[in-house]
């Protein structure tokens, strides 16, 4: 047992010792005026997304088949559609109540990103590590609200969010320092988890990148280096453990389905630039955030129902 956390713990390490050069060598690019705040083009967030991203959770099909296991069901399709549906009414909601949507997404993006990126890091079972994982998960969302307001704000304007009560509540937590002071709760809630003190380096130089690649970059391209060199190759490399592949294997049963997600990603922008004659930006913008919500509530649902029959097993 022992061993196995050893070896987590250095897998998770050297990812985030990489995470952090990557992070330092940008800063530098950066400073030295070779890489401008936008430095990256949405469409290359786009591929980066497709590809390095949304592949972390393309293993779902092999997960589902363990769950259909344990409801003994015997058709494999049953997965891909029960899957496909799940997010199309994600897509729905977003479509008629895009604020409600936003706002749920932020709130379970925030547990998501709060649990994935503890793996590799003992934690106790406890009835708080739901708001443990949303307070530390919280910080991809806070960052971004704290450090670049108005740009963020933007991106939620070209959501299709609307609503000014919305907007007039994020003013109120920006202007009275409520966002920081929220902020700070995200990165106090690391020693929650665990207080061992190599684990809270971790957890330490993790939330200094953060916060550099969100005060340097704009929202989007920071978030796009967290999600793809982070919190997908972490999510990834678990894959490989709790599966026992090698990460040749891992890019063998992912591409499929990153293929097929890539080309349903495809449909909606030719939707959004052909037939909505929205600009290409903008349309990227709404393919990338509402095709990762449409994904992350079928693939936390497939996380919650096969962690809870694994343990009645």
């Amino acid at each position: 047992m022992i061993e196995k956390i050893n070896k987590k713990f250095t897998f998770n390490s050297n990812l985030i010792l990489m995470f952090t050069g990557l992070t330092f060598v940008l800063m530098l690019l950066y400073s030295s005026d070779v890489l401008s705040k936008n430095f990256l083009s949405t469409g290359t967030c786009l591929f980066l997304i497709l590809t390095v991203g949304i592949s972390h959770g393309a293993l779902d099909d092999i997960k589902g088949y363990r769950v259909l296991k344990y409801y003994k069901v015997k058709n494999k399709y049953m997965f891909y559609f029960s899957y496909i549906f799940l997010a199309f009414i994600v897509i729905l909601i977003w479509f008629f109540f895009p604020t409600f949507a936003l706002v749920l997404f932020l709130i379970v993006a925030a547990y998501h990103f709060g649990r994935e990126d503890c793996w590799g890091v003992p934690v106790k079972r406890s009835n708080l590590n739901l708001l443990k994982f949303f307070l530390k998960g919280s910080l991809i969302i806070l960052a971004p609200l704290w450090l670049s307001f108005e740009e963020t704000v933007t991106i939620f304007n070209i959501l299709g969010v609307k609503n000014e009560i919305f907007f007039n509540i994020l003013g109120v937590l920006n202007n009275n320092s409520i966002l920081l002071a929220l902020v700070i709760v995200s990165v106090i809630s690391n020693i929650l988890i665990n207080r061992k003190l190599k684990y809270l380096t971790g957890f330490a130089w993790e939330t200094f990148c953060i916060l550099a690649l969100y005060n340097t970059f704009n929202p989007l391209i920071a978030f796009t280096i967290y999600f793809c060199f982070l919190h997908s190759l972490r999510h990834s490399i678990s894959l490989t453990y709790e599966l026992n592949i090698d990460i040749t294997d891992f890019i063998k049963k992912a591409w499929p389905l990153t293929v097929i997600t890539a080309f349903f990603f495809f449909i909606g922008l030719y939707v959004l630039t052909g037939f909505q004659k929205i600009d290409i930006d903008s349309s990227i913008i709404n393919i990338i955030f509402i095709g990762l919500a449409s994904l992350t509530f079928p693939h936390i649902l497939l996380e919650y129902l096969l962690e809870k029959n694994e343990k009645k097993n």
